[in-house]
């Protein structure tokens, strides 16, 4: 044994043959620098050489596996072997072999290679196993046009390549790389098993393929390999471990979409698993359409409420331009400083295939939308307050227990509060959002409510919710409901007593100033016939203390608070109209009073003035009238005369 070279024993199919492995003359230099240094070494390649006898045994065969080799050795005098095993070493780079032109089948399986090389040669070469290597691509195929069989697996391949020309490749193996994609492939028309386990991703049709493996490539949808129907050649696939072999409908769909399949996951299929996979197919594909015809009811209802916050937007921006303009007394420019854009969480992706051609039909949307979902009644849009007026069922009605308010104004949903009580008699939970709720004397309208047990007052498009006491103001001026929560909050003693505490005296104040007329109005009336008894004096102070505690323990709103109400713009509006109307009726009508009194008091004056002049003429008319005494008779007699005719 040459310390250069080395011998070992080959044991294959149970006879014994011995391998000469003897030192080649032939020295391959390699040279590499590194830095200002200069290095040189040599490697020697072992030569191996087989007895007469060895050969005539076993001509065209020679199995090198489990032999610790790092490199090809010098194969000298084995022109005509076809089949050459290196399974099971540590060899880096396929070298030495250029001159094996009658090679048929190599088996480099389980080594270190990195990259394929040194094949150009073998044209005759039908079965390639290059599995459990180091390759990350794939390449140097170019002249094995001939080749029948690729075994690629267990490598750290990512991308399918350089293949396309491999017209009689039959069988190819891609098991266990780093595949996201299955392309490139559109050249192997011979190809009737392709292995792709344990990858990632989903695989393109083939002609000819009968077996294809993809095991545990984490394919989670149907449609990844619902190319493969079209496939009229496969009759057998495994998908075993990928997520879909998982979920209930697995079989029956791939066996109602591949009906040439004679086995799934290595299993045969029976007529009646066929039956009932037809059966099952045809129950999930009416789940489907009903499923569909839910997306498509739900993505209509998202348009519509983005096409109403988008006019709310609108009108709201409108608004904040006209009150910038009318601040605006210098002509500088105006910047609308409202809040941002109402925006669904579901607004900024873009529709679904399924859906894309099915929307574009809802062009014309609703300005509002009414749903009841759960116990729950949503208002969207200020023409959904008309809904209130609808015949509802006794038995949706009963069930509602929120009414959600969205995209209106808080002045308009004051005008139907009183419908909620006969309407919706078991709702307790009120919402509002985007709602302009701005002043806490706007809380004193929902007292109208029937009952309120929870309130939610999103910051969106409610400015009040950033006052620091508005809560407390909600719990002062809606005691007699009883509050158990605030925006999700429950609601303690503590902050009852502090409400109180805040807000007490306003309520004192706005009851001790406000006239008699205008406080009766807002009494029920065994509380006006109390105030009238309280009045005239009749009650005393114990009296009036027992009676209003009486009252808020029955669940009824206290006088003083009763005081603090809310008028909305539109109410507002029309008093200031019907006070203005009075207004004018009572100018005109002074107006009148005077005029004619200021008549009369001219006529006086002058009738004063000429007075005298006319008593003297008349006395005068009477004397001469009767101065002749029978002619007066006369005429008097005449006149008499002529009355009665």
């Amino acid at each position: 044994e040459d310390s250069n070279g080395f011998e070992f024993r080959i044991n294959k199919e149970q006879s014994s043959f011995h391998n000469r492995l003897l030192q080649h003359d032939l020295e391959k230099n390699y040279s590499g620098r590194q830095g200002n240094d200069h290095s040189s070494s040599i490697t020697s390649f072992p030569v191996l050489q087989r007895t007469a006898e060895e050969k005539i045994l076993n001509s065209d065969r020679l199995t090198l596996e489990r032999q610790k080799l790092t490199v090809c050795p010098i194969i000298d005098g084995e022109d005509h072997l076809r089949l050459l095993n290196f399974q099971h070493n540590f060899i880096t780079r396929i070298q030495n072999i250029s001159n094996l032109q009658h090679l048929v089948f190599l088996d480099l399986y389980d080594n270190q290679i990195e990259e394929i090389s040194g094949l150009s040669t073998l044209r005759s070469l039908r079965v390639l196993l290059l599995g459990k290597n180091r390759l990350k691509k794939i390449s140097n195929l170019e002249n094995l046009k001939n080749l029948d069989v690729l075994d690629l697996h267990g490598n750290q391949i990512t991308k399918i390549e350089n293949i396309n020309h491999l017209g009689e490749l039959r069988v190819l193996n891609l098991a266990r790389n780093l595949l996201t994609i299955v392309d490139n492939i559109n050249g192997l028309d011979s190809l009737t098993e392709l292995n792709l386990r344990h990858n990632q991703k989903d695989v393109d049709t083939l002609p000819c393929l009968q077996r294809l493996f993809l095991s545990f490539n984490n394919i989670s949808s149907f449609e990844d390999i619902l190319c493969l129907a079209d496939s009229s050649s496969l009759s057998d696939i495994t998908l075993d471990g990928n997520p879909i072999a998982q979920e209930t409908w697995y079989k029956h769909t791939v066996l109602h979409h591949m009906m040439q399949l004679r086995q799934l996951d290595m299993k045969r299929i029976t007529e009646e698993e066929r039956r009932m996979a037809s059966v099952a197919v045809r129950k999930e594909e009416e789940r489907k359409r009903e499923s569909h015809k839910q997306t498509l009811l739900k993505e209509k209802k998202r348009l519509t409420i983005c096409n109403i916050a988008r006019q709310w937007e609108i009108q709201q921006n409108r608004v904040a331009l006209v009150g910038s303009l009318n601040t605006n007394k210098d002509n500088e420019p105006c910047q609308i400083n409202g809040s941002a854009a109402y925006v669904f969480p579901e607004e900024s992706r873009s529709l679904d295939t399924l859906l894309s051609s099915a929307v574009q039909g809802l062009s014309v949307l609703e300005s509002h939308l009414v749903e009841v979902e759960g116990d729950t009644l949503y208002l969207y849009g200020s023409g959904a307050l008309e809904c209130l007026d609808r015949n509802w069922s006794v038995q949706t009605a009963a069930a509602v227990v929120t009414v959600s308010f969205m995209f209106m104004e808080f002045d308009e949903i004051v005008q139907v509060l009183t419908k909620l009580k006969t309407k919706f008699p078991n709702s307790v939970h009120l919402k509002f959002k985007e709602t302009n709720l701005v002043a806490l004397q706007q809380f004193n309208a929902l007292a109208q409510v029937n009952r309120i047990e929870q309130l939610t007052v999103d910051p969106q498009g409610n400015p009040v919710v950033s006052f620091t006491l508005w809560k407390y103001y909600v719990l002062f001026r809606l005691n007699h409901f009883n509050l158990q929560k605030i925006n999700g909050i429950e609601v303690t003693q503590n902050d009852i007593v502090m409400a109180e505490r805040l807000f007490g005296i306003l309520a004192y104040v706005a009851s001790s100033e406000l006239p008699h007329y205008r406080m009766l109005p807002l009494l029920g009336e065994s509380r006006r016939k109390q105030f009238h008894y309280l009045l005239e004096g009749k009650g005393k102070k114990s009296g009036i203390g027992n009676e209003e505690g009486s009252d808020n323990r029955a669940g009824g709103e206290s006088t003083a608070r009763a005081t603090l109400n809310y008028s909305t713009k539109d109410f507002h509006m029309e008093k200031l109209e019907e006070i203005k109307g009075r207004r004018t009726l009572c100018q005109t009508y002074v107006e009148n009073l005077v005029k004619e009194a200021a008549d009369i008091n001219l006529k006086n004056e002058s009738l004063q003035k000429l007075w005298p002049q006319m008593f003297i003429e008349l006395v005068r008319d009477a004397v001469v009238e009767i101065r002749n005494k029978n002619s007066y008779m006369k005429l008097c007699l005449q006149r008499i005369a002529d009355q009665k005719e």
